[in-house]
């Protein structure tokens, strides 16, 4: 996916030109629903991507106030939506349903809450002073970050963490549980239907890592995120069947619930460590999950095809959730990160 890349420039282009940027996700997710219904009549299907607009839409409004309050951006819900479309017509409709949200962007969209008078969420009124408004070289920022972050260790934890997120996400679950499900007799209808329920979950888990981020140590929270995902990756194998039985529906309940409920907390810690740096770090620690993905999705594939089997896969998933939660547990602000964080980044210009 491009967002590997894209995550650094996007957190830098936020800086200068607003929470704009990230609404347009929010109006795409509204323009597919819209196209869901049109085209195929199915309400039920199509409201199931309303939560993923509601999540993007709380997402861009709380990332200047209270950057460790970050609702996710959950994958599963969007499956039914996808098959909902019909195969011939689904990749021809991407073009005009992104065109679409323009003239919604520019209608309805500002970029900075003062442009609406009213506060970023969660700011305090009384002492709330509304950011500098960066403007410069968005490239030369992003990499002046890298170079600054990739000195300090706590940097690389977060990064490596994270790339362990999304291999045992987006790179294992994502692309492979359908055909280990359907290898053990399970219909692909089904197991997607199972990944939508992971989507649903996932809604409620972030939220709530969100609540619990501003309430309690952020690297206990990833300890127990990964220690969850690690043994629910373990069992995975023996829960595989050829229908659903209740310890699966208890899987993807809890996976779901953990599927980006470490967003919050690395994006505290980022925000902890790097100080006014954070949202630009963070980007490069996003990048970091989607390389993950990738390396992920690919070596499970030649697994399969070694083995006959996914087991090793999962097995392999598990460890590297076991190696993320001792990395977030050891995740701490040096003295020369503790001064970064109080000196403010230069701004360009």
């Amino acid at each position: 996916r491009g967002a590997s890349a894209r995550g650094p420039l996007l957190r830098r282009s936020v800086d200068q030109r607003g929470r704009a940027l990230v609404r347009v996700a929010a109006a795409h997710g509204l323009v597919v629903v819209v196209l869901v219904v049109l085209v195929t009549a199915d309400v039920p299907r199509a409201v199931g991507v309303v939560p993923i607009t509601g999540a993007r839409l709380r997402r861009s409004l709380v990332v200047q106030a209270r950057p460790e309050v970050v609702v996710g951006e959950p994958v599963g819900v969007v499956l039914p939506v996808d098959s909902a479309l019909p195969p011939s017509l689904g990749p021809s409709l991407r073009p005009t349903r992104a065109a679409a949200t323009v003239p919604l962007v520019i209608a309805v969209i500002r970029d900075h809450p003062e442009d609406r008078g009213v506060l970023p969420y969660g700011a305090d009124p009384a002492t709330h002073v509304p950011a500098h408004r960066a403007t410069g070289d968005a490239v030369k920022r992003a990499l002046e970050t890298l170079l600054i972050a990739a000195r300090h260790r706590s940097f690389w934890a977060l990064a490596i963490a994270f790339a362990i997120c999304g291999a045992t996400t987006n790179g294992l679950v994502g692309v492979h549980f359908i055909p280990s499900a359907h290898d053990h007799g399970m219909s692909q209808t089904t197991a997607a239907g199972l990944l939508a329920v992971v989507g649903v979950f996932d809604i409620v888990g972030t939220i709530a890592s969100g609540w619990l981020t501003d309430r309690f140590n952020p690297r206990v929270l990833l300890l127990l995120y990964y220690a969850f995902r690690g043994v629910g990756l373990l069992c995975l194998p023996w829960l595989l069947s050829d229908s659903v039985h209740p310890s699966m529906l208890l899987f993807i309940i809890i996976y779901g619930l953990d599927w980006v409920a470490t967003v919050p907390p690395t994006v505290a810690l980022c925000r902890e460590i790097f100080g006014d740096r954070s949202t630009i770090v963070f980007g490069w620690v996003f990048a970091s999950h989607q390389v993950g993905a990738a390396i992920a999705a690919t070596a499970a594939g030649i697994v399969r095809d070694e083995f006959g089997a996914y087991t090793y896969a999962w097995w392999g998933g598990a460890a590297m959730c076991a190696i993320a939660a001792v990395l977030s547990i050891m995740t701490r602000a040096s003295g020369k990160e503790t001064r970064d964080r109080r000196s403010p980044a230069p701004v360009q210009g």
